[in-house]
């Protein structure tokens, strides 16, 4: 199933509309979708490096909205609509264990990380913010900051490498972005072990 969705979100990218679609994927991946909209970003900029940073700003804007929806289902309809999609991509367990100890600077942390590495998954960071009651300003503040350094990073990376580094970015990007997420994860569990 999931190497269909790949399929068809990487077919996306050929039409007429990909700007559209680019936005769609975007807003839904920020709240209940698990393909990542990376990979209709990735195709979309290298054919027409020109508009790399147009298609970043509709990445960043459609994504934050996304993460709002997302924050709005873990603040109003967690029950509801939250539980029954954490459940559906298995996600519950985890995501019980965060919300339990969940602060401000966590969520930032998360959304960095998934931003960087995908992990956790973005949908899981929106929902959890919205159930913890995180404050919808700050919240939107920082994925914006999150989510935009994501797009115009890989913008960047496209725009002044082209065609060679979309390998790079598709098979090994992931690997040292995780490595990094990691370090930011162990820096801030240290920092708390040593403040407490």
């Amino acid at each position: 199933m999931l190497r269909r969705l790949y399929d068809w979100t990487m077919a996306l990218s050929a039409r007429k509309a990909a700007s559209t679609w680019l936005a769609v994927i975007a807003f839904v991946e920020s709240s209940i979708f698990l393909v990542p909209a990376d990979v209709l970003f990735l195709p979309m900029a290298l054919a027409r490096p020109q508009r790399a940073w147009r298609y970043a700003l509709i990445a960043t804007v459609a994504s934050v909205l996304g993460g709002i929806a997302g924050w709005w289902i873990g603040y109003y309809a967690f029950d509801a609509i939250a539980k029954p999609i954490l459940e559906f991509y298995g996600k519950l367990d985890t995501f019980e264990e965060l919300r339990s100890g969940i602060t401000f600077e966590m969520v930032v942390l998360f959304l960095v990380t998934s931003g960087l590495a995908h992990l956790p998954p973005i949908k899981v960071v929106t929902i959890l913010a919205g159930a913890a009651h995180v404050n919808i300003w700050l919240f939107i503040g920082s994925a914006i900051v999150a989510r935009g350094a994501r797009f115009y990073l890989l913008a960047w990376l496209l725009r002044r490498h082209g065609e060679g580094i979309r390998h790079f970015i598709e098979h090994r990007l992931g690997l040292i972005t995780a490595i990094g997420a990691g370090v930011l994860l162990v820096g801030y569990v240290g920092y708390k072990f040593l403040t407490h």
